[in-house]
């Protein structure tokens, strides 16, 4: 027997979800829904995703159904955990007729995320840098209960490994899971990463996890790993974008780049916000609101009576060279977590592990000559 691991059969899993809920938390983990897998709230482990998985490549995404029942048989979806602690619309005041000030008080839900993947879980800790000024992430992050799903079926635009944040969790987690699906069933191989993971787990029926079980689970993790569908080109990546701002790789990204934003809003750690005034029609309301924001949209460098950044490259530049550059400058660790999302919902497949290894070839081209 290995000491600390245990074993959640199927129903466990369901049960995991119900004790949840009878402690108060609301669970949320992947759903299938509108031919995607989405994150939504479960009222039981039966909302789980089961036999279902995806195929990515740069521009698509689509389900499909697998051969067996796993839940967590499948990469990343449209959505991440980001949009319940960094909302994408957040109200900040309002006023009546009577023209009275009223702030809006939060009260956030007590989350428990059933499922979140390495890089997820990375891109939470990189938010919690980056948002450790703002009252509101620290709220919505506080009592949070994290499930860990640890990948043994990247997708194919992963990129994880490469940015070393996955595809097996390291901490940051109270329950980490990797499921099996074998001869001898279905089950997940259960790490225990806090003493609120511990109390919860009691109250869910358990096993030892056996030695093989233990090795086995490792080695669908390792072997993951070997098999990511992309990759970041090796070398020093926050000196190379610094290096190649006077690229032409930028135009020629450019001219197939639509601005639309979608790497932006599908991005789990991509947070520039902005704020909005509203009234209603009848001129008795107005309020203000925090909602996201991309710095693919023209005016989000509006300063003085014109935008900074007007050209496509220039915005396509800014959003790269940030993520996996200047962000260290600003942070002190990478934008990127090597979910490939940007990847998959770019509606022109612009494949950012692509663009750095062009960037890469043409600085070692320049450095041979």
């Amino acid at each position: 027997m290995t000491d600390g691991i245990r074993v959640l059969d199927r129903p466990g899993l369901d049960r995991l979800v119900e004790v949840l809920r009878a402690e108060g938390y609301r669970v949320v983990g992947p759903v299938a829904r509108d031919d995607a897998i989405v994150l939504a709230e479960l009222d039981s482990g039966a909302d789980l995703p089961a036999g279902w998985g995806v195929e990515t490549a740069p521009g698509r995404y689509r389900l499909r159904r697998r051969a067996d029942a796993a839940v967590f048989g499948h990469s990343a979806g449209p959505q991440s955990w980001k949009r319940f602690l960094h909302p994408p619309h957040r109200p900040l005041w309002h006023t009546g007729p009577d023209g009275e000030f009223v702030a809006v008080q939060e009260d956030p839900p007590r989350y428990a995320f059933l499922g979140v993947r390495a890089c997820d879980l990375a891109a939470i800790s990189v938010l919690g840098t980056v948002l450790a000024a703002s009252g509101s992430f620290a709220r919505r992050r506080q009592g949070l209960f994290t499930i860990a799903a640890n990948c043994t079926e990247p997708g194919e635009v992963c990129f994880c490994a490469s940015m070393r944040t996955g595809p097996g969790v390291s901490g940051g987690y109270d329950l980490a899971l990797t499921e099996l699906l074998d001869d001898d069933g279905h089950r997940f191989v259960t790490d225990v990463g806090s003493a609120e993971g511990e109390r919860v787990l009691g109250l869910v029926t358990t096993r030892d996890a056996a030695d093989g079980e233990v090795a086995g689970a490792r080695a669908g993790v390792e072997a993951a790993a070997a098999k990511m569908g992309r990759a970041m080109p090796p070398g020093d990546l926050r000196t190379l974008l610094r290096e190649s701002r006077e690229s032409p790789v930028w135009s020629e990204i450019a001219s197939r780049c639509l601005t639309c934003g979608n790497c932006t809003m599908v991005c789990p750690t991509c947070f520039c916000t902005t704020t909005e005034d509203v009234t209603d029609v009848t001129g008795e309301h107005a309020g203000r609101a925090e909602r996201w924001a991309s710095c693919f949209e023209l005016d989000f460098s509006y300063v003085h009576g014109g935008s900074v950044r007007e050209s496509g490259d220039s915005r396509y530049r800014q959003w790269m060279s940030h993520k996996l550059s200047t962000w260290h400058d600003q942070f002190g660790t990478s934008g990127c977590v090597g979910c490939g999302r940007c990847i998959a919902w770019c509606p022109a497949g612009i494949d950012i592990t692509a663009e750095a290894a062009r960037l890469a070839a043409e600085g070692a081209g320049h450095v041979g000559g």
